[in-house]
């Protein structure tokens, strides 16, 4: 949902628009897909999508298509996706991209898990989805008649690996919310930056629409070639919002797409680069480990210096999401004032693909939460987290986090 569910329509065109030239960074996994530990490929998988095909394929769900958008709201419910969570993206990041345009964006819906991505006006509907041992899998439905009367989502490894395997995703698959530089005209090149929490404002979201109030006034948003639209409640004041399920792209949504897109790489990485080691204790491994601990607590994070404000209600939806602990506290909980979170340490420590992590590399995450968290690791980077909000964060995890070691306790 970002770039997640992108791949181009001239390959040449789509592979210089989505992969930004790195070199191979030392944290990437350099290991092939399909090496015996890992097997991507030919693997077995366990994703929505799966489920989701077999409710296709035994009856208990049909997709049942609408005028305007198809099967699209049909695939967000059986998902349990919020139409809220819609973002829109209007730079050539796809192979679609002869369909996307300033006029016509390509739309993104997410949970925690999943991304479905949709051009008005095509057959397509595009979907990553996390699997616990995997990292993403790319799928897509295909709507044309030639498809039939009740088509399902099929496994797209070869086009969308183009740009969902690359450097910027640390050498395994995975979602990206990517950052292009404003251009004069659509045939110049598409650079720009991979963005998650950590991207200062100033470089994030271009050839992204924002509607709501971005937590900086200077960013790349809502920049079409020259024309900066400015700050928008919604997006009928860039273009028609006729035919979407929404007429907003909010900029809440957006930046908890950038956050969570980055957390289930680094969740992939470790957990490849640990199977790889038999579960051994080699340092990529507790690099990856210490990077991921780093990540969850927002380390790093880019300074607000503005409160943010959402527009489609997102954020009310997303905060009133669980576990809570006793005291009715939840790391989904927004701030929005100073940071993105109210307590700083991610909610996708729940997620499906922290627990399938091989046991060792699991507890590398954890030794190195509570290094932090406990006040033992004096590192400078860590002076931004106060010791009320250690306290929290550990409170809340001791209520609502199964199987936390016992000396998160002590």
């Amino acid at each position: 949902m970002q770039r997640w569910v992108w791949t181009a329509g001239v390959a040449a065109f789509a592979a210089a628009a989505m992969v930004s030239i790195v070199a191979q960074p030392p944290d990437a996994f350099v290991e092939s897909r399909d090496h015996p530990a890992i097997s991507y490929t030919h693997g077995p998988t366990d994703t929505a999508i799966d489920h989701l095909n077999q409710r296709l394929a035994d009856g208990s769900t049909t997709l049942a298509p609408t005028a305007s958008t198809g099967r699209l709201k049909a695939v967000l419910d059986a998902l349990d996706i919020p139409v809220e969570s819609q973002v829109a993206v209007f730079s050539k990041t796809s192979f679609e991209a002869d369909r996307i345009s300033p006029s016509n964006p390509r739309t993104i819906y997410f949970n925690d898990t999943t991304a479905i991505g949709w051009v008005r006006g095509s057959s397509l509907i595009e979907a990553a989805a996390e699997d616990p041992r995997q990292g993403v899998i790319l799928y897509s439905l295909d709507e044309s008649p030639s498809a039939g009367p009740k088509p399902g989502f099929v496994r797209d490894d070869d086009d969308c690996l183009i740009c969902h395997l690359t450097w910027d995703t640390m050498g395994v698959p995975g979602f990206q919310v990517f950052s292009t530089y404003p251009r004069v005209d659509e045939s110049q090149y598409a650079n720009g930056s991979i963005s998650d929490h950590r991207l200062p404002f100033g470089m994030r979201w271009g050839g992204w629409y924002l509607t709501g109030t971005p937590p900086a006034r200077g960013h790349l948003g809502n920049v079409v070639g020259r024309r900066r639209l400015g700050e928008m409640a919604t997006l009928d004041a860039a273009i028609d919002t006729k035919g979407l399920l929404s007429p907003y792209s909010d900029v809440v949504a957006l930046m908890v797409l950038e956050h969570q897109s980055r957390a289930v790489n680094l969740m992939t990485r470790l957990g490849w680069e640990a199977r790889v080691a038999n579960d051994g204790d080699t340092p990529k491994v507790r690099a990856a480990a210490a990077d991921l601990a780093d990540y969850l607590l927002f380390v790093d994070e880019a300074t607000f210096i503005r409160p943010a404000r959402g527009s489609s209600g997102f954020a009310a939806l997303f905060s009133a999401g669980g576990p809570r602990d006793s005291k009715g506290r939840s790391l989904r909980q927004l701030d929005l004032d100073h940071r993105l979170l109210k307590y700083p340490c991610s909610y996708m420590i729940y997620a499906p693909a922290f627990d399938a992590l091989p046991d060792h590399a699991r507890d590398l995450v954890y030794q190195r939460l509570w290094a932090i968290l406990s006040g033992a690791d004096h590192e400078k980077k860590y002076a931004a987290l106060s010791a009320t909000d250690r306290r929290a964060v550990v409170e809340i995890l001791r209520d609502t986090k199964p199987n936390l070691p016992s000396y998160f306790r002590s």
